[in-house]
């Protein structure tokens, strides 16, 4: 390996290359930074190509197989279809493929410099580049980290064709004849999900009581659950696994003495992450991080050390692509000048199930718990005229509203296009609208979108397609 003497400058040095580390380059250079990139694999990390991409090219496979049925109905005679892992696999390895070249171009385009090595840092205007076989230094006036995080395991179990992460689960070579699916977040509802609709037998097993969703919500995830034959397991702990040629064992507590073995031949484990910081040198320039290692940062993606930035999986909150764009953008602005901020509050959160769920705001639970008093709008997707043409009747919308203000604090969608709608939630939150705000503009018919009309008309008794409630009737005795 050859140290060179020299330290090059630049402006601005990224450490990560997924959907934080990109945007953040894209926007600085657009500001007139010069940018140097550091990525140790490929460009679009873990969201392109172990992650959003190959798992929402899964969802929506398992959605078209599952609807072919439909099409009969509709007069459209559709031959017994099978479903070929090796096919899907081809699938999505073209996505994936094209959108990398698409970023691998913009990076050009813009003029950013683009390195293949391993960064740590030197002090803190000074990291080291390791391509391998050279090392650079470059020394920087601003950084960024956008290093990400990794799916944990529990002690003991070692990765293997049987046992996977999220991020292992795409070098499956076919389809699991049964899976056990552990953990609570989206990606264990969108695998849970889209195997059993593929042809798995499936069972899904929580650590907690549910998913983090609205109750609303909650109860009817566990109704289609049931209604597609998913076995459901909550409030179990995992305790240990035993592997063999063909299966894997796994054995879960639920108390002391309540335990129970469940026999798969996979088994997905998908609970909880951890920073990709390791190497990095962050204890050289004293970045401060939470007890679990993730690095903390302030509104502006400013980490304790002003000109070190950090965006992405590898910060504190929630691990979502989302939140990683909005930061490295935001991080490319502030250091460029401008009084850019970010927040978190109002983070549009989706789960590719089918149907669909996306939610934003807050939760009845949540509202409660906040010291709001709450009334709450609801309407059920199978009285939604389009969602009957569809054949997708599954599902529910609810709003969340202020009794004292009518401000809307929550809106919560499970159904077909709720994944699109949740951003005109998100406008309106944003916007403190209230209840008067959704009930009063004219709505397209039939469309999907009156969904949320009639789930705020509910709140009042205006609704049309709700039945009235029945009144109790007053006793003789």
């Amino acid at each position: 390996m050859v140290v060179g003497d020299f330290a090059t400058k630049r402006q601005l040095v990224i450490i990560g290359g997924g959907p934080g580390g990109y945007h953040a380059a894209i926007r600085a250079a657009q500001l007139g930074l010069e940018v140097t990139l550091i990525e140790k694999e490929k460009l679009g990390g873990v969201c392109l190509h172990k992650g959003c991409i190959p798992s929402k090219s899964l969802t929506q496979t398992a959605a078209n197989f599952s609807g072919l049925s439909y099409y009969k109905q509709m007069g459209i005679p559709v031959p017994e279809a099978t479903f070929e892992y090796e096919t899907f696999t081809n699938y999505y390895s073209s996505v994936v493929t094209g959108l990398q070249k698409g970023v691998e171009a913009l990076i050009k385009a813009n003029k950013i410099e683009h390195l293949t090595g391993t960064a740590s840092f030197m002090s803190g205007e000074r990291v080291g580049i390791d391509s391998g076989h050279h090392f650079e230094m470059y020394e920087f006036e601003h950084a960024l980290i956008a290093t990400g995080s990794s799916p944990l395991l529990p002690g003991g179990v070692k990765l293997s064709n049987r046992i996977m992460t999220p991020h292992t689960l795409w070098e499956l070579n076919g389809l699991p004849e049964s899976l056990v699916v552990y953990g609570e977040d989206y990606f264990a509802l969108e695998a849970a999900m889209a195997y059993k609709q593929l042809g798995s037998e499936v069972t899904l097993i929580t650590p907690g009581d549910g998913f983090g969703l609205d109750s609303g919500i909650e109860k009817e995830l566990l109704r289609v659950l049931k209604k597609n034959k998913v076995k459901v397991f909550r409030k179990h702990q995992w305790e240990s696994a035993e592997e063999t040629a063909d299966t894997v064992a796994v054995t879960l507590s639920k108390d002391a003495e309540d335990k129970v073995s469940i026999e798969a031949s996979h088994v997905l484990y998908a609970a909880g992450y951890s920073p990709n910081v390791d190497g990095l040198g962050l204890e050289v320039i004293n970045v401060e991080r939470d007890e679990n290692g993730f690095i903390v940062v302030n509104e502006h993606s400013q980490t304790s050390v002003s000109n070190i930035y950090a965006a992405g999986d590898c910060t504190i909150g929630m691990k979502l692509a989302s939140k990683a764009i909005k930061q490295g953008k935001t991080a490319a602005e502030h250091m460029s000048g401008l009084s850019s901020a970010f927040n978190l509050s109002l983070v549009p959160y989706v789960v590719h199930t089918n149907p669909p769920i996306a939610t934003v705001g807050l939760t009845e639970e949540q509202a409660k718990n906040e010291g709001y008093e709450v009334k709450t709008g609801q309407f059920s997707m199978s009285g939604n005229g389009f969602a009957s043409i569809l054949g997708q009747k599954e599902g529910l919308a609810k709003m969340i509203i202020d009794a004292k203000t009518d401000v809307i604090l929550g809106i919560h969608m499970m159904g077909a296009g709720a994944v699109e709608m949740i951003q005109s939630g998100t406008y309106a939150l944003e916007m403190v609208a209230r209840e008067e705000d959704l009930a009063y503009p004219v709505y397209a018919h039939p469309a999907l979108n009156e969904a949320w009309l009639e789930a705020v008309e509910s709140v009042s008794g205006k609704a049309i397609h709700v039945p009235p409630a029945r009144k109790k009737e007053k006793s003789t005795v």
